[in-house]
C-alpha cells in the first residue's frame, strides 16, 4: 500500500488554532500519514506557484489527497483552470489522487495571477488536476449561497455534501475536531458529515475500520 500524503491549502492565517486544518495536520502523522501545509493563500504573493513547489515534492509514488477551505479551494480551482488552458503547463505537475474543496468561494481572487489566465476551470480540466474530486458546504455559507455551490459542483461535475448550519465551515462555525473530514481523508469515506458525524460509507475501494474519529 502506498504512503498517503496529504496537502492542506488554507484560505489565510486567522483561522486560530482550534481550526480543524490545524486537527487534522496533528492527527494524520499518528496514521501514518504525510502531511503538508500551503501557505495561506491570502497571504500568499503567488499561491498557485507555492501550490506546485508542494506538488512537486510529493513522491510520484504515493497516494495524494489535497484538502482545500475557502481561498485556498479558489487556489485549487486557479491551478486547475491553467493545466485546462494551456496543456503544456501540465506536463511535470504532479496530479492528485483526490481532492475535498471545503466551503469554496469560487470568486475569491486569487493574488498572483495574470489577467489571461481564466478562474474558472471546466470539468475535463478539473480531472486533469486531480483524481475524484468532493465538495462539501454550508446550507447557510454567508459567503456562498447553496444555489451558487450547485451551480459550480453542476459545471464542475463533483459530489457534493451540503450541511445545515455549517456557514463556512470554520472555527466560527464549529469545526475544530471534524472526524468525518478524518475519515474521508484516511479511506475516502462518503459522505462528508456535519462535526458531529453519521455513519460512512466507502466510496468504492477501501472500508472504514471501527474506533476512527
Amino acid at each position: 500500500m502506498s504512503e498517503l500524503h496529504v496537502l492542506l491549502v488554507p484560505g489565510d492565517s486567522r483561522t486560530g488554532p482550534w481550526h480543524w486544518q490545524q486537527w487534522l495536520a496533528a492527527r494524520l502523522p499518528d496514521a501514518g500519514a504525510v502531511v503538508t501545509t500551503c501557505p495561506p493563500a491570502a497571504e500568499s504573493h503567488d499561491p498557485i506557484a507555492a501550490l506546485r513547489v508542494r506538488l512537486a515534492r510529493t513522491p510520484p509514488e504515493a497516494e495524494l489527497a489535497v484538502v482545500a477551505h475557502r481561498g485556498g479551494a479558489a487556489s485549487w480551482l486557479r491551478h486547475a483552470a491553467t493545466l485546462g488552458a494551456r496543456r503544456s503547463a501540465a506536463e511535470g505537475v504532479r496530479r492528485a489522487d483526490r481532492v475535498l474543496l471545503v466551503a469554496p468561494d469560487a470568486q475569491a481572487r486569487t493574488p498572483g495571477t495574470r489577467a489571461d489566465v481564466p478562474g474558472e476551470p471546466d470539468a475535463p480540466a478539473l480531472r486533469e488536476a486531480g483524481g475524484p474530486t468532493r465538495m462539501v458546504v454550508g446550507a447557510d455559507d454567508p459567503a456562498s449561497s447553496v444555489r451558487a455551490a450547485h451551480a459550480l459542483f453542476h459545471r464542475l461535475r463533483v459530489e457534493l455534501d451540503v450541511l445545515a448550519d455549517g456557514r463556512g465551515l470554520d472555527t466560527a462555525a464549529g469545526y475544530g475536531p471534524w472526524p468525518a473530514l478524518l475519515r474521508w481523508v484516511l479511506y475516502g469515506s462518503v459522505p462528508v458529515a456535519d462535526r458531529f458525524g453519521s455513519a460512512p460509507r466507502a466510496a468504492g475501494w477501501s472500508p472504514v475500520p471501527e474506533g476512527v474519529g
